[in-house]
């Protein structure tokens, strides 16, 4: 009897395991790719000032990154779903390759706005198909889990990555900054080689979506040869009634609308806390990112004791408050030039909890709403949001800021986070809607 147990244990813990190695190698080409996308937007800026560029020229190549970016998502979210997701990573690590490399064949600064324009397309195209790609393999049982997990990638990306661009951007010669970069993009394009379970779903949990939806169609036989179980099965459900049906999935808005009207607290976040300790004399601004880095590594690496035993709205209430708290504290070390610094680093902890957070649990509300066939404009819809609440969102804290100042703008990002949750209640399903421990 004691051996039957044993083994059925073991057993489940087979069928429910989330570190596969393609998950792993799913998690490091995350990694990879996030540290072409972090460290070309720190890093580019600080080169194109050393060879002789302008504010207002950074200021643009950043509106080409970001537009690349989200016409990118638009479009591959249905060539995820129809292709396979390997071939729209591979894809995307060459554009990336192509944008690293292009400013080491050419120092001029007009071509900048090619180079910036092929890093934001490929960077979309292999973080969505790496998005699909986890929702694929993770047993059903452990998604909210392992997506906190995925995203431990985009996490340590954002705590090296900037600060490893800004090092090689301040070498003899800058160019050292676009080598270091090709190697993260090599390193991408290779790794997505390897994201082959479309080939050999047998090797995936028992409970993985992507297993369970290719047993069905196939049982025993061979998937497809190219990558893509098959041209039916990658696009089962695709609706393709049309342009705007093939790349929205309305199914995804539930987990997509909080996270557009949360972006804008992470936008001010990510752009303008920085220069908010600078204004304040704070020593080491950057070291509020690391301090949030390191929390919302923390964060993910705990999600297994909460992510799938908890509600989602409970987890997103804590993202909530915890955002707010870090906005309070800023606000508090404005207001207290004694100890300023102390509550400006400080900040960082709730800033990346809140971060930690609310991205998985909204991208999981977002995948579980929609119909696996589907996941890939899922993702692409998920990411879309939050570029275009952090983009948009910057522009008019920029403008707030200067007519009014940090206090002021740090209060409407609060105003944000609240109507977020407000935004959660109202589009949740039920089933996350319930405050009490799930069974």
């Amino acid at each position: 009897m004691e051996g039957k147990q044993k083994e059925l244990v073991h057993d489940l813990k087979r069928q429910y395991r989330l570190w596969t190695p393609v998950f792993v190698v799913i998690v490091l080409a995350t990694l990879a790719s996030f540290m072409v996308g972090q460290g070309s937007n720190s890093g580019t800026s600080v080169y194109l000032v050393r060879v002789g560029g302008t504010a207002t020229y950074v200021g643009f190549l950043a509106v080409v990154f970001s537009v690349a970016a989200a016409v990118a998502r638009i479009v591959v979210g249905p060539v995820i779903d129809r292709r396979g997701r390997r071939n729209v990573i591979v894809a995307g690590g060459l554009f990336m390759l192509a944008g690293t490399l292009g400013p080491l064949a050419s120092h001029e600064l007009v071509p900048f706005v090619v180079w910036r324009f092929l890093q934001g397309v490929g960077f979309s195209a292999c973080t969505t198909a790496l998005a699909t790609a986890a929702a694929d393999v993770l047993p059903q049982e452990r998604l909210g889990e392992g997506i906190g997990y995925y995203g431990l990638g985009q996490a340590v990306s954002m705590s090296i990555g900037p600060a490893l661009a800004l090092f090689l951007a301040n070498t003899e010669p800058p160019e050292n900054l676009f080598i270091g970069l090709a190697c993260c993009s090599v390193a991408a394009t290779v790794l997505g080689f390897f994201v082959r379970y479309e080939r050999d779903p047998e090797g995936l949990p028992a409970t993985s979506e992507y297993r369970q939806r290719w047993e069905q169609r196939h049982g025993a036989s061979v998937p497809g040869a190219d990558g893509a179980a098959s041209d039916a099965d990658a696009g089962e459900g695709a609706e393709r009634s049309g342009f705007l049906a093939s790349i929205i999935e309305p199914r995804a808005l539930p987990g997509t609308i909080p996270m557009l009207a949360m972006s804008p607290a992470y936008g001010f976040g990510i752009f303008f806390v920085g220069l908010f300790g600078t204004a304040m004399g704070v020593g080491s601004p950057g070291m509020f990112y690391t301090v949030s880095a390191v929390a919302m590594i923390a964060v993910r690496l705990g999600a297994g004791r909460f992510m799938d035993r908890s509600s989602a709205i409970r987890i997103f209430a804590v993202a909530v408050v915890t955002g707010l708290i870090c906005y309070v504290m800023l606000l508090g070390a404005a207001a207290g030039p004694a100890w300023a610094a102390g509550l400006y680093y400080a900040a960082g902890i709730p800033y990346g909890i809140s971060i930690g957070l609310a991205i998985p649990i909204n991208q999981s509300v977002a995948v579980k709403n929609s119909p696996a066939s589907r996941w890939g404009a899922t993702n692409a819809l998920f990411m879309l949001a939050s570029d275009v609440g952090i983009g948009l969102s910057c522009l008019v804290w920029g403008m707030v800021n200067d007519a009014f100042g940090f206090s002021v703008t740090m209060l409407c990002v609060m105003g944000c986070i609240v109507a977020a949750f407000g935004l959660a209640w109202l589009c949740y399903p039920a089933s996350d809607k319930r405050w009490r421990k799930r069974s």
